[in-house]
Order: C-alpha cells, then structure tokens, then sequence
C-alpha cells in the first residue's frame, strides 16, 4: 500500500486523543511517549493510526520491526505456533522451535569457534545474563563498558550504561567494579579536536587506565556497542573492534559485543562486527531478531558457556511462539532483507550527505546499512550541539506522515523496516529536508 504517508486528521485525532488520555491518567510516570501516535495496524514500512492516519516509519520501533507490519510469513508462523501451544519452560522441557533456533544462531554467530546459545525475553535479559556469564567463567568481577553505552534498564544494565543521567539518577548504588571509558567516537574524540585516528582511545586503556585504576586481572570483560546505539549512531574507526580484541586477549578478559540494536541484518550484515570480521567472546542480540515479538539471545564461545544446570533460567526466555517468530525472521533477513538493509542504506546514507551539503545543521552523517545517524549542530565550525532541535524535527516529521527519533544528545536515528524500497527512502529525505528547511 503506498498511499502513505497519508494525514487525514490533524493528529492527536478524536479516536487518538481519547486513547492518549487513558493512558496518561493510568501509565507510570517514567514511559516517554516521544508523539501522540496511537498505532491501530501496519503494512510493510507503514503505520496506521485509529483516526486513519498513516505514517511512514522511519524507527521501526526502535530497530524491532525489522521484517515491517504485518509480514505474512512471520504472521503465518506465529499464527501456527499459537494453534499448537504457548507455553513450556524452556528451562526444563524441549521443543523443536527452541532446539531449532540455538542451533540457527550459534551458526550464525561469527568466527569459527563452535558457540552455544541461552534465550531470554530481551536484550536487557540477555546484558544481565552476560555480567553473570562473564563473571562467572573469569572468577573476576570488574567491568569496563563505554561514555555513551546503553545495555538496558535492568540493574545490570543500567550500572553498564552511560548514556544519560535520568537513567541512573537516584537509582544508586549501581552493580560494583563497572568502570567507563571513552568510545571510539571520531566527531567527538575524548583526545583531540581534530581526530586523525590513530586509536588512542584503546590504547589508554592499558596505558592508563589498566596503569592508574584497574589491574587488568581484575577485568572480566569489556561491554561495547559495534555501532553504538542510543548513544547517537556512533560508527567508531576502521580497526577499533580489532585493537579491543587483541586487548582482551592479551590480558585474557572477555570480549562482549552488545548487538541488540545492530544485528539481524539492520547494518547489511548480519552483525555489525562482521565489517572487521572480529570475533567476540560473548554476543547479545534481541530487537529485531522476532519481527516484535519479545525474545533475545546470549552467544557464547562454547569454552565460555559453562554455567552449572540451574545456575541461570528463565520462566519464559526461549517461548515457543517467539522463536518461531526468530526462525521466520532469520529466514527473510538471510534471503533478502539483509542484503535490501545494504542497498537502502547506501541510498539513505547518500541522500543524508545530500541533505548535510544543503542544511548547516548537518554536522556529521555516518552509518552501515540501515543504521544511520545525522548529528545535528549549532555550528560546523565548533560542533556545538543542538539538542534543542531535535524534539521540533521529530513532531514536525510527524505532522507531514513520518515517523523518526533522536538518539544520543542531538542527533537524529534512521532505523526503519529493512523491507523499506527506493520509494519509501526518497519520500523519507524530502520529508525530512521539508523539516530541516522549516526549522533553519
């Protein structure tokens, strides 16, 4: 259907308003609700709102619908898994889809090392599982993650995550011996103005750090984002994922790559790390591995993953109708999607840097496949951000039929569906160019 994006009421619509107001007097206090978008049904990479508005979807539920609404075969198998049964614990009793879906990933999981899979409900879950995990096999305790780093809400999570202060504010004391550093981030180097990379931010790590506040013996492993995510879609520099890994070996620390946001398929690849072709210790995904349906996945070298029966389990971490939601999935990202995310995202990436020469604004565009930021600035010249903008870009796209948000301090995330086509990419731009004409 490409009748979309498609306003016919001014939203909040009636059917919408009345929605929002329920929520608003019954919800927690702490959801976002980043626009009054109350989404009534889905096609592909559109959203249909109660009153009848229709959106084009440029955040994909924060990089979960990574096979678009309504998908026929991920519908059909969820569908048939529902006829046969919900639930069985995972934990203590076998099922085919389950059995079907360790072996899926543990073979798509990167490097040559034979792997082994434990499933959770998201990717918080499986952030958690990892500090237990990594913690458990290196008998150490201490922790490195990354400025910028989001791993979740959970206290795991939360204590790895660095993302911003209302994330952690009064919520103290945080899991013990977490340590941050750093990322690799060129447009904002911690080292100098100017970044001729010569990776710095890895090398002080044992110049300094490992020298002034941690013995690395006391380090089990490094949590980092291959691109990272709610940070602002930062793509750190060619050889940064590889320098970590010869760090860790060197000092036999665990190399965890957080894929929730960046995997199944979303950068071209089906992760991220394979753009360096570097193997982690540990690999996380969840988002987009169940087209929305909640599941996530721990990854392990098998020479890792030797927890004792019943020392980790989940209630309903592995659900049957979940993982047949995954193993649908991975069959549209293998056969299709993931090499579209490629095509698109090229497309994408180059209309971005199209827009960047026209808007001042535009300090930086950078991305993989379909995992694109534009950070936005005061001045080119300085790199001031400009945080103020990007909550009047994200309600004026609304308003014009697209669906769009911010990621980091100020900059804006393209992460839409990976069956989006050249049409859906073009009418994106214009939009968004529609927006930042306005705004200047």
């Amino acid at each position: 259907m490409k009748s979309y994006p498609k306003i016919v009421i001014t939203p909040p619509g009636p059917k919408a308003a009345a929605i929002v107001a329920k929520d608003e007097a019954y919800a927690a206090t702490s959801y976002i609700k980043e626009y009054p978008l109350v989404i009534a049904r889905g096609e592909g990479a559109m959203v249909e709102d109660v009153d009848g508005n229709r959106y084009l979807d440029f955040m994909a539920g924060i990089a979960v619908s990574s096979t678009g609404y309504g998908n026929p075969k991920v519908t059909a198998a969820v569908q048939d898994a529902v006829a046969r049964f919900l639930h069985i614990c995972g934990s203590d009793f076998y099922y085919a889809s389950m059995a079907d879906l360790f072996e899926r990933l543990a073979k798509l999981a990167p490097g040559p090392s034979k792997k082994r899979v434990f499933l959770t409900n998201s990717g918080t879950e499986a952030v958690d599982g990892a500090i237990k995990l990594a913690r458990n096999s290196t008998r150490r305790a201490g922790l490195i993650a990354f400025k910028g780093a989001f791993h979740g809400r959970s206290y795991g999570g939360m204590s790895l995550t660095s993302r911003s202060v209302k994330q952690r504010a009064h919520f103290g004391p945080m899991v013990p011996e977490v340590y941050h550093l750093p990322y690799g981030y060129e447009y904002r180097c911690d080292y100098r103005r100017d970044c001729q990379c010569d990776l710095t931010c890895v090398s002080q790590i044992e110049k300094d750090f490992f020298q002034r506040h941690a013995d690395p013996t006391d380090i089990a492993a490094i949590f980092v984002e291959p691109i990272q995510g709610e940070g602002g879609y930062v793509v750190p520099p060619p050889g940064y994922l590889k320098a970590l890994r010869d760090l860790c070996d060197k000092y036999g620390i665990l190399l965890v790559f957080d894929e929730i946001q960046s995997g199944i398929g979303r950068t071209g690849k089906m992760f991220a790390c394979e753009y360096e072709a570097v193997e982690p210790d540990i690999l996380l995904t969840a988002k987009g591995l169940g087209s929305g349906m909640p599941i996530g996945a721990i990854i392990a070298r098998d020479a890792i993953m030797k927890w004792e029966s019943g020392s980790h389990g989940s209630t309903f971490g592995g659900n049957p109708v979940c993982c047949t939601a995954a193993l649908a999935t991975l069959d549209l990202v293998e056969h299709g999607l993931m090499q579209n995310a490629a095509a698109m995202g090229e497309r994408l990436i180059a209309g971005c840097r199209a827009l960047q020469k026209k808007h001042k604004m535009i300090g930086d565009v950078r991305g993989r496949g379909l995992m694109i930021g534009v950070e936005l600035v005061k001045d080119r010249g300085t790199r001031e951000p400009y945080p103020e903008v990007i909550k009047p870009l994200e309600q004026m796209a609304f308003a014009k039929g697209l669906l769009i948000l911010g990621a980091g301090r100020n900059a804006l995330r393209l992460a839409p569906p990976l069956v989006i086509d050249a049409e859906d990419v073009d009418t994106g731009l214009r939009i968004i160019d529609e927006c930042l004409t306005a705004l200047a």
